[in-house]
């Protein structure tokens, strides 16, 4: 997701805040809060704000506990948060956000690559290993990967500056045309059974699709991959973003 600067008002001219002072669940929605803005970029690529209800139910918290990580986050400088709108995250709230999620991707590379998980069984894992974890770990856990780009499920892996040098220009599956060739990128689902199912189908990242029919009204996609054909659903491909081959 390319970096969005939020304009200029009373909740950004907050200091940074010393990132010393984070705990590690403080990371973790700073992490979460990232995606979920990544996931609604999809659709508002512009200003994208997420409720509050979202990031209670991604994380399985209660509302009254969400909105008091809220305050505290806004009060470090982290997020921005505005009535009837949602929150979002400032500059060093994403630059914190990403470095969380570069050791969770290493750790998941690592898990899949050097001990042979599969990629539906590493995202709860993975996340409890990144906690307080030692960049110096981190970077040997990447070098024994291979030193991977993205994780598993294709999401670039951030520098240890916290910054994604190269943002990937793809698109939602929904959104490609029919009679080309694509490129899955990456994966937005860490549903279990989805990643099965988007495993058995060969839906994965890198490999190629070719687009053959849409219907309309947000009906079935029809793919060629490889020599096999499938069907999917609207809301499935929803989850997978592509660039053409």
């Amino acid at each position: 997701m390319p970096a969005r600067r939020a304009p200029q008002d009373d909740a950004e001219i907050l200091a940074d805040g010393d990132a010393s002072d984070l705990t590690a669940k403080m990371r973790d929605y700073l992490a979460e809060i990232y995606r979920l803005s990544d996931r609604a970029a999809d659709v508002q690529p512009h200003d994208v704000f997420i409720g509050t209800s979202a990031l209670a139910e991604i994380k399985d918290v209660s509302p009254p506990a969400v909105n008091r990580m809220v305050t505290r986050l806004r009060e470090m400088g982290y997020i921005i948060h505005e009535p009837y709108r949602g929150i979002r995250l400032t500059p060093a709230g994403e630059r914190e956000a990403l470095k969380q999620l570069r050791t969770q991707r290493i750790v998941e590379s690592f898990l899949v690559s050097v001990m042979g998980f599969g990629w539906q069984d590493i995202h709860a894992e993975a996340s409890r290993m990144a906690h307080g974890l030692p960049e110096m770990v981190t970077q040997r856990m990447a070098e024994m990967a291979g030193n991977p780009k993205s994780s598993p499920l294709g999401e670039p892996i951030p520098g240890a500056d916290g910054v994604i040098e190269q943002p990937l220009n793809d698109m939602l599956l929904t959104e490609a045309a029919e009679s080309v060739t694509y490129r899955i990128t990456r994966v937005r689902s860490r549903e279990r059974d989805r990643l099965e199912y988007m495993s058995a189908l060969g839906l994965v990242p890198h490999a190629q699709i070719e687009v053959i029919h849409k219907a309309p009204f947000n009906g079935p996609i029809q793919l060629r991959c490889g020599r096999e054909y499938r069907i999917i659903g609207h809301n499935l491909a929803e989850m997978i973003k592509v660039m053409p081959a």
